[in-house]
């Protein structure tokens, strides 16, 4: 998670050019391959910062990173009961982060205290960071950690997600300690 965030930090500066550059650093940073023509479950990333949910870098532990999504009180709302991701982390991963890899997982329910989201609940982990557009553009866009703490910021251009899938972002953080950055940059 250290580490992810260390990398986080460096690219701060150099998020601004073409999307798909940018997405290809925050992979990197997040700890995980660009693998666009894997198939979906079996290491696909090509939806990793690319919507509005799919924008937590989790970094966790072995032992966790093939929990399932499970029935019951402990299941994290809206993700698919069962939700296997483990394979597909494995081959996703970059080995120099450590152990257990990392996943763009679902940011919704993180604007509960504590977090309800695929992180803190399926994985047991926190955050390496969030992807969070910053409105009412939502052309910028904050990277902050698991506190909600600023790493990095960039303005990218081009062929950037879907403006509907910018303002979902948003919206899931709206309220909770993971939008403050991005409404202060609003601001700016």
């Amino acid at each position: 998670m250290l580490a992810a965030r260390e990398r986080a930090t460096s690219v701060d500066g150099d998020l601004n050019g073409e999307w798909e550059p940018v997405r290809q650093k925050l992979l990197w940073a997040a700890g995980l391959r660009d693998l666009n023509n894997a198939r979906p479950g079996a290491g696909y990333t090509g939806h990793a910062f690319n919507d509005s949910n799919h924008c937590d870098a989790t970094t966790m532990l072995g032992d966790v990173s093939h929990n399932l999504n499970e029935a019951g009180d402990n299941r994290v709302k809206g993700i698919a009961i069962g939700n296997r991701l483990g394979p597909g982390i494995e081959v996703a991963s970059l080995p120099e982060l450590g152990e257990g890899g990392t996943w763009s997982t679902c940011t919704n329910g993180c604007h509960l205290d504590p977090p309800q989201d695929v992180a803190h609940v399926q994985f047991r982990s926190r955050i390496a960071f969030k992807l969070v557009w910053c409105p009412p553009s939502f052309s910028k866009f904050v990277l902050v950690d698991d506190e909600g703490v600023l790493l990095a910021s960039g303005t990218p251009t081009g062929q950037l997600p879907p403006m509907g899938e910018r303002r979902l972002n948003f919206d899931l953080v709206k309220g909770s300690k993971y939008a403050v950055e991005a409404e202060k940059m609003a601001k700016q």
